[in-house]
């Protein structure tokens, strides 16, 4: 008989099944009604009250937690220092692959978070303004490699964020078009005194990338106070990925505008190959080699099963 001790395996999540998630939120009443949640769903997104309650409902209640921490932290160092000087946003990030759900996570949040008295100014940037421009990305070969690391303008993303972070009292961000699937060379997003910003992104999560000639470097999630990663299995998304790309030909595509407007008119075969072809040649791999490596860096990871349904919890132990 084996005298040696059983080993266990350690993880530093503490992972919680969904009904265990939801005692969290006892007798916290949903702040949003079944119209609003419906106006915040994302298309192919099953989100409904009883997800809001369940899982939304403590997650925006624990982000008060660490928001109202980062408050008496402040308030402790200014002590010590003998100074004052004024809390900076509390800087939320999200990540998770295309199709995955984490845009409807990220503008629910912002809805429920702005329902808190400690947070009423709650504002979303997402990543896709600091992709290059098509011409740029065209002129570097690469238009087939759009969200890849590669096809963001990281610097500035940095700046835009740290430059939040140090409490500037306005900072502005180049604004993206999902119609024209473009930059738009004329408009920008605003932020503004916010006490808190989510940042939304497939490479929100990622590690420093020591350039050539520098000895330090900085990621982007060493300004985030909390991070989220949206999580499902891959033959999942994909499924998903298809199913919008499908009912994107009645909507988003028709419009004569869109940078898809060519789609509008495919057959539900001619579709499903198109959107299972873009899927593989580009999103998969996009997922597998930058996007899922970045899961373990998050705070908190949402893991969703094949009916978008999240099922599990788990939430960094330190």
């Amino acid at each position: 008989m084996s005298t040696q001790p059983t080993t266990q395996r350690v993880s530093p999540f503490v992972e919680l099944d969904r009904q265990t998630w939801s005692r969290l939120s006892h007798e916290i009443d949903v702040p949003l009604t079944a119209q609003e949640i419906e106006n915040l769903r994302g298309l192919g997104d099953r989100l409904d009250v009883d997800e809001v309650r369940e899982v939304y409902l403590p997650l925006s209640r624990l982000l008060t937690l660490y928001d109202m921490s980062s408050t008496q932290l402040n308030a402790a160092t200014n002590s010590f220092l003998g100074e004052h000087h004024a809390r900076t946003p509390f800087v939320i990030g999200i990540a998770g692959s295309v199709a995955a759900g984490k845009s409807t996570t990220a503008r629910l949040l912002r809805e429920m978070l702005s329902r808190w008295p400690s947070t009423p100014n709650v504002q979303l940037v997402t990543t896709d303004g600091f992709l290059h421009p098509n011409a740029e990305l065209r002129r570097r070969g690469l238009m087939d490699r759009k969200g890849f690391p590669e096809s963001y303008d990281r610097r500035a993303l940095l700046r835009f964020v740290a430059e939040i972070k140090s409490g500037a009292a306005e900072v502005r961000a180049p604004k993206y078009s999902h119609v024209t699937y473009d930059i738009l060379p004329d408009e920008e997003v605003v932020v503004t005194r916010p006490d808190v910003v989510i940042v939304e992104g497939l490479n929100v999560l990622a590690p420093a990338k020591l350039e050539s000639g520098n000895r330090t470097a900085l990621a982007l999630s060493d300004f985030f106070d909390f991070s989220i990663y949206v999580d499902a299995r891959t033959a999942d998304i994909e499924r998903w990925y298809v199913e919008r790309f499908q009912a994107l030909r009645s909507s988003a595509f028709a419009d004569p505008h869109s940078y898809f407007h060519r789609y509008a008119n495919l057959t539900d075969t001619e579709a499903r190959d198109v959107a299972t072809d873009i899927w593989h040649r580009i999103n998969e791999p996009n997922l597998e080699q930058n996007v899922r490596p970045t899961r373990g860096r998050a705070r908190l990871i949402l893991s969703k099963d094949h009916d978008h349904k999240i099922r599990r919890v788990l939430l960094r132990k330190n």
